[in-house]
């Protein structure tokens, strides 16, 4: 799927933090909460990234992950804001998903994948 199709399937905020790293506001996305069980796909190309047992409550305001499928994103460095981060990618399309953090639950893996909501599409 090329730019211009993506602005047509796209919301224009799921557009902008999808294709060119934005960030959704916290607390308002449709995923922070639920606990809804299935599948969580790319929003842009549909490629599987996020089993809903790896769901957890991690307070930020951003759906949180302790893992990704195996293969299913890309972890590069970000110091777009003048910190360090890993930022995470979709592997199938390249769109910006969120960011990966070493603050998740230590009794699995240790990761936090902060995830936006406007990323994501919940398949149950």
């Amino acid at each position: 799927m090329n730019e211009e199709e993506l602005k047509k399937k796209l919301s224009p905020e799921a557009y902008h933090v999808l294709r060119q790293a934005g960030t959704e506001v916290q607390f308002s996305g449709e995923y922070v909460r639920t606990k809804e069980r299935g599948m969580y796909r790319c929003a842009a190309c549909g490629a599987q990234l996020f089993s809903s047992d790896a769901k957890f409550n991690s307070g930020t305001g951003w759906p949180s992950f302790d893992e990704a499928l195996p293969g299913a994103v890309e972890l590069r460095d970000d110091s777009s804001l003048g910190i360090r981060r890993t930022e995470v990618k979709c592997k199938n399309c390249g769109s910006h998903l969120g960011h990966v953090f070493d603050d998740g639950p230590k009794e699995t893996t240790g990761k936090r994948y902060c995830i936006n909501s406007v990323c994501l599409d919940l398949q149950k």
